[in-house]
């Protein structure tokens, strides 16, 4: 329970201020704040995998709503963009030719899916996130949330990580 301090310890408006930041469905956060206290790291991980997957195509969208376009940390939330800037940096570092196809790639992908393109962008290069965009830009419409959701729950595990951490 140590682990998980931090969290459990936050009072009502900053515990779910602290989630959101995480994960920007509400109604995953609600769930998160009523699974408290975490008794350790894996309890507090595998609550937000189980409500994460438990919740449907509105909440999922509106977790996707929360994040900025690759390529374009500026649009994040305060509360999430010094986040969102670290985790695509590689977008950020890309010569300008990539970041170009990243933004038309965006466009795409909105136009064909109606939400916005989500990856777990952390560590990637610019190219590698261009390359992954492309490549899911031939997936169906079943098939590619099922991506995005993958890639909100990876991310929202490493912004707890973030918040578990000193």
């Amino acid at each position: 329970m140590d682990e998980c301090r931090a969290l459990n310890d936050l009072e009502g408006d900053e515990a779910r201020a602290a989630l959101t930041r995480c994960c920007g469905s509400a109604r995953w956060v609600d769930r998160m704040l009523h699974e408290r206290p975490f008794q350790s790291r894996a309890h507090l991980f595998e609550a937000a995998s189980r409500h994460w997957n438990a919740l449907d195509v509105a909440d999922w969208d509106e977790a996707f709503s929360h994040h900025p376009r690759i390529g374009e940390p500026s649009a994040a939330s305060r509360s999430t963009a010094a986040w969102a800037a670290n985790e695509q940096a590689g977008a950020a570092r890309s010569a300008d030719d990539v970041r170009a196809a990243i933004a038309e790639g965006n466009r795409a992908y909105e136009a064909k899916f109606g939400r916005i393109y989500l990856v777990c962008a952390t560590g990637k290069t610019g190219e590698e996130l261009l390359a992954i965009l492309r490549a899911r830009l031939d997936n169906d419409a079943e098939t590619e949330l099922r991506v995005a959701v993958g890639e909100q729950e990876k991310i929202t595990r490493l912004r707890l990580e973030k918040l578990l951490s000193p």
